[in-house]
């Protein structure tokens, strides 16, 4: 048995039935996208329901839904008609996942569900299902072929589905002018979070540790200077503190072999002029950005006058957990 073959067989059938869906989207998901932004917009919630393999994929829209500021409830169908239905409110929507569109736990809770004042928006493989018929928006998410070898199992119909739900949550979140910074308000913990939260002068060395100079301090001193801050580069300033230029122990390295008097030199010789910076209220991912594309392993944080404030040294990086 030819396993890799089978399993490429797998994943072009539900690349196929992706493709599909991306043809076949129409005026049927804007409206469901107005619709869900109208609810965000005037404070309500979404409430996802599903039963069996479209309940998972319903929990991980709800999760995507949620962690990009629209908030998102599951409803349990099994116990929706014993109580559970307190999460719903007037002004939600209702994301309602089955592929058959006839799933009984579903159906059931339509009557109950109709009595509050919220719009329901469905997602079925049948256009002429019960659950089709009777939401307020209905999104195709029908497949030609499983890619079970049976045509039994839910896999490409449960990766469409999925996928429309990314595609629902992205839009949305672009509809409502969602931002980097929002983001982060809801992923504090872990890289992501700290990526997105740390800011350039949180994560810097501050003046005591950065060595500046003037460009006519001779290198030696300079050397004795960086030495002291225990840095790995001096800004060279002028008379009115700004930003001249940057000299690191690699510069000293490259210059020494072809000019042995160097110790006695001028800085302002051999500094590499007009230096990449950075502005201390820019996120610390930027940080990581610039090293890596310049191959750098300092950067100067300067203010508003270009007077340098601080240095972010690369090594100090792990220090934080971004890399």
């Amino acid at each position: 048995m030819d396993y890799l073959e089978k399993a490429r067989r797998v994943i072009g059938l539900e690349i196929a039935e992706v493709q599909r869906l991306m043809v076949r989207i129409d005026d049927t998901f804007i409206q469901a996208v107005e619709t869900l932004r109208h609810c965000v917009e005037n404070r309500g919630k979404i409430v996802v329901v599903g039963v069996g393999k479209s309940g998972h994929v319903g929990d991980k829209i709800a999760a995507t839904l949620t962690s990009t500021g629209a908030p998102a409830v599951v409803l349990n169908s099994l116990n929706a008609l014993h109580g559970d239905l307190g999460v719903v409110a007037d002004g939600d929507v209702v994301l309602a996942l089955s592929y058959s569109g006839e799933t009984e736990e579903l159906i059931n809770i339509l009557p109950a569900l109709q009595r509050f004042a919220v719009r329901i928006v469905a997602m079925t493989g049948h256009p002429n299902s019960f659950l089709a018929q009777n939401c307020h928006v209905h999104l195709d998410v029908s497949v030609v072929q499983e890619a079970c070898p049976l045509n039994l199992a839910p896999t490409a119909s449960t990766t469409v589905m999925l996928v429309l739900g990314d595609a629902l949550a992205m839009v949305l979140l672009e509809a409502r002018g969602f931002k980097k910074e929002d983001f982060a308000r809801f992923h504090p913990g872990g890289r992501l979070g700290r990526t997105l939260l740390l800011k350039v002068h949180q994560i810097m060395r501050g003046a005591d540790q950065m060595a500046v100079v003037p460009p006519t301090t001779v290198v030696r001193e300079v050397l004795h200077a960086m030495a002291k801050a225990r840095a790995g580069a001096a800004e060279v300033v002028d008379s009115c503190g700004r930003l001249l230029g940057i000299f690191t122990h690699g510069d000293f390295g490259r210059h020494f072999q072809t000019h042995p008097s160097l110790l006695e030199r001028e800085v302002g010789d051999f500094m590499t002029r007009n230096p990449i910076t950075i502005r201390g209220d820019h996120l610390a991912a930027e940080v990581l950005h610039i090293l890596e594309s310049h191959r750098i392993d300092d950067l100067v944080v300067v203010d508003e006058a270009n007077v340098p404030v601080g240095v972010v040294d690369s090594q100090d990086l792990a220090r934080f957990r971004l890399v």
